[in-house]
């Protein structure tokens, strides 16, 4: 390695001047420390102007008193009087400490902010792509997905190539994650992309000003070299995305080697683990010799270097592609979640997470300051480790080079999916929350309406009784057409009818005439007292288990809803994107949770 692996400065040395646990200024150790002068602060106000105290002549003490005895002229009333006089109020003094200190510390956090923001670098919004794939819509409750695109940057600039950054100049993106936060704000998956993939590059903004011609076959990490620039160009790299999966790229965050490093020794180091022992040559394979071990085998905690190290290494391990090295990136930064996550996600680990990243960061305009920066980072706080999943970009080996293509079709059921906002085990993440039952206090009154509505009344003949228990039927409420209010709708007459609503949200197209009951393996009994409650509904098999309604058209008509901005002709709000087809079990299986063991799927192939 061309870098030098350094320690930081020795810390929890006494600098020259710092007070000492007795409040004195470094001295030899065990010095008596002067005592306060008498006779409080108007006394020193005298003594500094060069007046006599009242009582005393000049310094000396009248009659040869012992120093500290009570002045004379005052005599044994005068030591009475100033036995009298109240203590210093301790609670004060410790109050008035406390209050500067926060004081201080809330200086030292504007200060913070101060230099996160004079950190922050954004790129050119004028770069960004005028044909985009549309920007996600939030449903009736706010929710709306957020897409954030991660670079880990090999830019030789500044220091860089001491940590490894290489000869060359410009800069490459070493990593690329499209990082796919759900509606719900409770569940996320991030996309690795390889970056010797071929892809479509389109035509990028060049330093000069203009704009490149593009390329319908180029390797991916190519984007962020145009240019040629050790800044790099995040904007290409961007629109690479974007014109790669039909996904709006809602922000996009660049961080190079010094500021992965700084990172990773703001939180302390994180956990990894490796089934073999890592030498100097499998770094850098010019070496003469295997060289000493730099990473060892089994778990560890790595910063600095050897995290650099960790992430980006490929020989000596698996086959030495850069498929292993993901599922290792992918692993990292499943333990660096997890670690900010037992700090915790407040501003108070954040900052100097922010702080260490920030000054070798580069973000679209959208997070080019601190409060933006903060709160993003605070928009995660509920998506729990399991619920945070890593996949990687379904790929194949080609036969003409070393390189890889992408596969297409698996590939577009990936993006489907993510725009459709499932999870990738099908599960519906729009954030729409399922509709309250009724109140079980609810007066007598209110409940015989209830069991009297039409939903109710069919639900009874479907089940041979009016009050057949049916609560153990869970049934999940998609809106399939774009009528508002309709899946809620449905879910109250679910549960009126004594069924249990477990979501509630928006299909996949809001095209649906007629409302579908599907339902998965041994569920059809259930299904059809299900559809009862919908008359002329179509009960199917689905793709996934359980039951699942999408009302359609016929059910908004029945309940007198009509499309927003309809008269007549085609609904006013966009259709949203074709039901997605299942995901191939075996990325379903290969994803890793951020919760997994961290020695767990960390490598790709054999040999080494």
């Amino acid at each position: 390695m061309s870098g030098q692996r350094g320690e930081g400065p020795a810390r929890g040395d006494d600098a020259p001047g710092a007070l000492t646990a007795d409040g004195a200024t470094g001295g030899a150790p065990g010095a008596p420390v002067p005592g306060p002068r008498t006779g409080g602060r108007a006394e020193a106000r005298r003594a500094a102007q060069g007046k006599p105290a009242p009582g005393r002549a000049g310094t000396s003490q009248a009659g040869g008193g012992r120093a500290g005895s009570p002045p004379a002229g005052g005599g044994r009333a005068a030591a009475r009087a100033a036995a009298r006089r109240p203590k210093r109020d301790i609670k004060k003094i410790v109050a008035w400490s406390a209050a500067g200190v926060l004081v201080l510390l809330a200086g030292t956090g504007g200060l913070i902010y101060y230099q996160l923001n004079g950190n922050i670098k954004s790129f050119d919004a004028d770069a960004i792509a005028k044909d985009r794939p549309p920007e996600a819509q939030a449903d009736a409750d706010g929710n709306k997905p957020v897409n954030l695109l991660l670079i880990g940057s090999d830019s030789r600039g500044k220091n860089n190539s001491d940590l490894g950054g290489g000869e060359d100049g410009g800069a490459r993106s070493d990593t690329t994650i499209l990082l796919h936060v759900y509606a719900d704000h409770k569940h996320a998956v991030g996309i690795s992309i390889p970056r010797n993939a071929m892809v479509a590059i389109p035509s990028c903004k060049l330093p000069n000003g203009k704009w490149s011609k593009g390329s319908n076959s180029e390797l991916f990490n190519a984007a962020f070299s145009v240019g040629g620039t050790d800044d790099g160009n995040p904007a290409c790299t961007q629109n690479t995305v974007e014109k790669l999966t039909g996904i709006r790229v809602d922000h996009t965050m660049v961080v190079d080697f010094q500021g992965f490093a700084a990172m990773t020794k703001a939180v302390d180091g994180v956990d990894v683990c490796l089934p073999e022992d890592i030498h100097e040559k499998d770094l850098n394979d010019k070496l003469p010799a295997k060289g000493a071990v730099v990473l060892k085998k089994g778990p560890q905690k790595v910063e600095g270097q050897q995290a650099l190290d960790y992430v980006r290494l490929r020989h000596g391990i698996g086959d030495g592609s850069d498929i292993g090295r993901m599922k290792r990136q992918q692993a990292f930064i499943s333990s660096l979640a997890a670690k900010i996550k037992k700090q915790g996600l407040n501003p108070t680990t954040l900052l100097p997470l922010a702080n260490a990243a920030t000054s070798s960061l580069t973000v679209d305009p959208g997070l080019d300051s601190a409060d933006k920066l903060m709160s993003f980072g605070l928009s995660l706080r509920n998506i729990d480790l399991h619920d945070l999943k890593f996949v990687t970009l379904p790929w194949r080996f080609r036969t003409v080079d070393k390189n890889i293509d992408i596969d297409a079709t698996v590939a577009k059921k990936l993006w489907d999916t993510l725009k459709a906002d499932r999870t990738i085990d099908g599960q519906n993440a729009t954030g729409e929350q399922p509709a309250e039952a009724p109140s079980p206090t609810a007066p007598p009154a209110v409940a015989a309406t209830t069991a009297t509505t039409p939903a109710a009344a069919a639900h009874a003949a479907a089940a041979g009784s009016p009050l057949a228990d049916t609560k153990n039927i869970k049934v999940a409420v998609y809106t399939g057409t774009s009528a508002t209010g309709m899946a809620g709708k449905a879910a109250e007459q679910l549960t009126a009818a004594k069924f249990t609503a477990t979501a509630v949200g928006r299909a996949d197209n809001l095209k649906y005439t007629t409302t579908m009951v599907q339902y998965g393996s041994g569920q059809k009994a259930n299904a059809e007292k299900v559809a009862a409650v919908f008359p002329g509904a179509v009960v199917e098999p689905g793709t996934t288990a359980g039951i699942t309604v999408i009302v359609g058209k016929d059910f908004a008509a029945a309940n007198g809803a009509t499309a927003p901005g309809a008269s007549g002709t085609a609904p006013a709000t966009p259709s949203a994107p074709a039901a997605p087809q299942p995901l191939p079990s075996s990325l379903v299986a290969d994803a890793r949770s951020a919760d997994d063991n961290i020695c767990d799927n960390t490598t790709y192939g054999s040999g080494g």
